[in-house]
């Protein structure tokens, strides 16, 4: 199983999602990319590097990479941040590929939230946290056929 994490710029929310799906589901292949290409090469953000550390998360080895057409053969499942992540994807989809797009925030319906707010933005890091990880242990769950979508 290889699974993909997508945001905007890839330097906060998936690359989050990568580092605390890794620590969760160590044994699953595990990548992370951003739909826009501002911030090809760089670490992820420092305020999410620390918010994440503080919890026992090291995003540091991670660097920021541009979603492409090819990721649809290279993983088995690509999640989106957001509904806009979901239609920027959904655009360079090639014809005839069938490999599941879900949003994150589905594995975790009881958190009543549409999309992962964007902390770069809102700038709550430890909210954007508290809301992967409950997506990650939902998706833990439904890799693992305790539930399913």
């Amino acid at each position: 199983m290889k699974t993909l994490f997508v945001c905007l710029g890839n330097i906060c929310r998936s690359p989050a999602a990568e580092g605390v799906f890794r620590d969760m589901a160590s044994h699953i292949h595990t990548d992370s990319a951003g739909t826009g290409g501002w911030h090809v090469g760089d670490a992820p953000y420092g305020a999410m590097q620390e918010a994440a550390s503080a919890r026992g998360y090291d995003l540091s080895d991670l660097r920021a990479r541009q979603f492409s057409a090819q990721d649809y053969e290279r993983f088995d499942l690509i999640i989106g941040m957001d509904e806009a992540n979901l239609a920027d994807m959904e655009r360079l989809r090639p014809a005839g590929n069938t490999t599941p797009v879900r949003l994150f925030t589905d594995y975790a319906p009881e958190q009543g939230a549409g999309a992962v707010p964007d902390p770069y933005y809102t700038r709550d890091f430890d909210a954007a946290l508290d809301l992967i990880e409950a997506c990650a242990r939902g998706l833990v769950a439904d890799l693992s056929g305790e539930r399913c979508l």
